[in-house]
């Protein structure tokens, strides 16, 4: 497990899942690692920065892009395009550097294809009961949109198999610490 070589540590959660949280807390633990901001042709959400949250542009920037292949990953979404730039994430393995990807389910599929160098990390609500009650809790998503995102999280979650390490975040405390953990083991020297 133990590598100099530099590693793509892929995040993925269902929606509700703390992905967001755990994410924010790995870059505060290892400041030197690099955070992949994924790319998107959706309008800015109140609160989100350009380069920050994500990298806006527009649709026939993003298909320019696709028919050039600079794209690692990339998915269409309910109408809205979302990638990876491949120049990022090259860029930082040459220069020897870790990177921290948030990634759904078929952008993990396709970087492990790609990339020899990921480590996929599964977050997992305790329940799917345990992951409405917290949908529900935000307070940020009507009663259907709640159902979707259990229904997709529901397909996520059989999917877990793809990933080299599967965490339940019941307490997020724990989370936080086992997936430093997990990190911590890959970033030690041999």
């Amino acid at each position: 497990m133990q590598s100099n070589s530099p590693h793509l540590f892929i995040i993925s959660a269902p929606s509700g899942g703390g992905k967001t949280t755990l994410c924010r807390e790995v870059r505060r633990h290892f400041p030197d690692m690099r955070y992949s901001v994924s790319y998107t042709t959706r309008k800015p959400r109140k609160g989100e920065n350009n380069g920050v949250d994500y990298h806006f542009i527009d649709k026939d920037e993003f298909k320019a892009r696709i028919g050039a292949g600079k794209w690692a990953e990339w998915a269409l979404v309910h109408g809205n395009y979302y990638g990876t730039d491949t120049a990022f994430l090259d860029e930082g393995l040459i220069a020897g550097d870790d990177i921290l990807l948030d990634l759904d389910v078929q952008g993990t599929r396709k970087l492990l294809k790609r990339y020899r160098e990921c480590v996929a990390i599964f977050i997992r609500p305790p329940s799917l009961e345990a992951l409405q009650q917290r949908l529900e809790a935000r307070g940020s998503d009507s009663s259907e949109n709640i159902a979707v995102r259990l229904r997709n999280a529901e397909k996520e979650i059989a999917q877990q198999g793809l990933y080299h390490h599967v965490i339940v975040n019941d307490d997020l405390n724990i989370a936080i610490r086992d997936l430093i953990s997990i990190i911590e083991k890959y970033r030690m020297p041999p």
